[in-house]
């Protein structure tokens, strides 16, 4: 009976990790992981934490600045792009994108992406764990409406993801429910920065080993370019100052 039980575990395990596999083939195919260091998926092993599953929300300066909204489901990370970040205020429907699933290791992740797919800066703005609010998250995905509850540092209560059908399947509304943490409160201009390391864009670029690039930024026009530039002439000036204050015999 015990050999029984251990065989159907690891039958249980094998498929687990087939399914990961599959689901995260699109992630994969959109990189090259040479160039890229985000996570490259090959670890199957669920990143959730006491109390529920992990949930981040990872802001992204790339073709253009968008917030990463990740629920881990059935070892991946669900993944929607928020153009516009989330909202506390219940009356504010924001479009959230679904993309492919990312690996679980991802939300772990903050850092440069010199080139590529999504090349440019990736802040963990927000970390934590979530719960859905229905029995099977699946059918709720297919059914086109997702309730759910966060714990994280600057998002909590309750949320919605409800499909946007007349926009497209990959469309979705994120939307905040009314409860004791909603609030008109503009959470992305207040508190704008990482929540695992100090500063934002500016300051995680400043800890990349190399200039990422010393030509042009991944995007030059429109008000995206203009942002890179900023943060790119913030990011040589931390840098500069970083040297000036190591004492002198320190660095010959």
């Amino acid at each position: 009976m015990a050999s029984t039980r251990r065989t159907a575990a690891r039958e249980r395990t094998t498929q687990q990790t087939r399914d990961v596999t599959r689901a995260l083939t699109g992630y994969r195919k959109k990189r090259d992981f040479a160039l890229s260091p985000e996570p490259n998926g090959s670890a199957s092993a669920s990143g959730g934490r006491a109390g529920g599953r992990l949930f981040c929300v990872q802001k992204h300066l790339a073709s253009h600045l968008h917030y990463d909204v990740r629920l881990e489901h059935c070892g991946v990370l669900l993944s929607w792009a928020v153009p516009k970040g989330p909202s506390l205020d219940p009356a504010v429907k924001r479009l959230a994108m679904q993309v492919e699933d990312h690996p679980v290791a991802y939300g772990a992740f903050e850092g440069v992406i010199p080139r590529g797919y999504g090349a440019g800066i990736v802040v963990m703005w927000d970390t934590g764990v979530w719960q859905p609010v229905v029995d099977d998250v699946d059918a709720a995905l297919a059914r086109g409406n997702l309730p759910f509850v966060v714990l994280g540092r600057k998002l909590a209560g309750a949320w919605s993801l409800i499909r946007a059908g007349r926009v497209g399947p990959a469309a979705w509304l994120l939307i905040k429910q009314r409860d004791e943490w909603a609030t008109r409160r503009d959470v992305t201009r207040n508190a704008p920065g990482s929540v695992v390391s100090e500063g934002d864009f500016a300051e995680v670029l400043a800890r990349a080993v190399n200039d990422p690039w010393p030509q042009h930024p991944p995007v030059v026009g429109g008000a995206t370019g203009a942002l890179f530039r900023q943060v790119i002439t913030a990011a040589r000036t931390l840098r500069s100052s970083a040297a000036s204050s190591i004492p002198a015999r320190s660095r010959r």
